[in-house]
C-alpha cells in the first residue's frame, strides 16, 4: 500500500489548469514536491487536504478515498506549513489541551518526549519561540498522533543551515521503520538533494517527471534540482 496515491487530478482556476497529475508516494519515502511559483504545488497540497474540491481525479491517502473516507484519512496525517497559526499568548502546554482532542490516537507522552528532544519549554507562549522552534513545534503536534503522512510545505524557508539540517535529521528519523512517508514542497532543493528519495515536478500544471531522484539527476546529466528548473521556467533544452 502507497502512502499517498494521486491520479489524474484535474482543478480550473481561473487561467491556470492543474491538468491530470499523478503519482505515487511509497511507505517509508521522502518525496521532494518541487516547481516553480504558480505550477500548482499549492493547489495540489489543497486538494490533497481537501481544502479545495477537486473537479476530477482521485486522491488516497494510506488507502482511504479522501473524498469518501475524509476522517479516517485526516487521522492519518500531519502538516507542518510555513508558518504556525497557534495563537501567540498559548504555551506549548495550552496547545496539547486545545489540539489532543481532536485526534483518536493523540498520544501526551511523545508530545512531552519530542519538546524535550527539540529543546522547547513547556511553559514558554508561542509568541516566545523563533522561527526555527515553532517548526518543531509544528512537526511535534504533526508527529504525535502517529500520523502516517506528513506533508510540509516550505518548513525549513526562512531557517539557518543549522536548523535547517536539524529538521532534515528529524525526517529521516521519522520514516525510518518504514511505516512514515513524508511529501516535502520547498523551494529550498539543497535539502531535497540531501533528504528526497523522490522527485515530483510539475510545471505549468502539468506533470513534468515523478520518480527516483537519483534517476532525475542522472536523466539531466547531474544538474543541481535549481539549475533544472531554472532551465524549465526558460523553455530551455535539457
Amino acid at each position: 500500500m502507497n502512502a499517498l496515491e494521486v491520479k489524474d487530478l484535474c482543478k480550473t482556476y481561473g487561467d491556470f489548469k492543474l491538468d491530470n497529475v499523478s503519482f505515487e508516494l511509497p511507505k517509508g519515502k521522502i518525496m521532494g514536491f518541487v516547481g516553480q511559483n504558480g505550477a500548482g504545488k499549492t493547489t495540489t497540497i489543497r486538494l490533497i487536504l481537501n481544502m479545495a474540491k477537486k473537479q476530477s481525479g482521485e486522491i488516497s491517502i494510506l488507502g482511504f478515498d479522501t473524498a469518501k473516507e475524509e476522517i479516517p484519512a485526516r487521522e492519518s496525517i500531519g502538516v507542518v506549513f510555513d508558518d504556525t497559526f497557534f495563537p501567540d499568548n498559548w504555551t506549548l502546554a495550552d496547545i496539547e489541551k486545545a489540539i489532543k482532542g481532536f485526534y483518536k490516537e493523540w498520544d501526551s507522552n511523545k508530545y512531552n518526549d519530542l519538546l524535550k528532544s527539540f529543546e522547547l519549554d513547556k511553559k514558554k507562549k508561542v509568541s516566545e519561540l523563533s522561527r526555527g522552534m515553532k517548526m518543531k513545534l509544528s512537526l511535534d503536534v504533526a508527529m504525535s498522533h502517529n500520523a502516517k503522512l506528513l506533508i510540509l510545505d516550505e518548513p525549513t524557508s526562512g531557517l539557518d543551515p543549522v536548523a535547517r539540517d536539524e529538521l532534515l535529521t528529524v525526517f529521516n528519523d521519522y520514516i525510518k521503520d518504514g511505516e512514515a512517508s513524508i511529501l516535502f514542497s520547498t523551494h529550498i532543493t539543497t535539502d531535497l538533494e540531501k533528504s528526497a528519495d523522490l522527485i515530483t515536478l510539475i510545471h505549468d500544471g502539468k506533470l513534468y517527471f515523478t520518480g527516483l531522484k537519483d534517476e532525475f539527476l542522472k536523466e539531466h546529466k547531474g544538474k543541481s534540482i535549481d539549475d533544472i528548473l531554472v532551465a524549465i521556467a526558460k523553455g530551455e533544452q535539457i
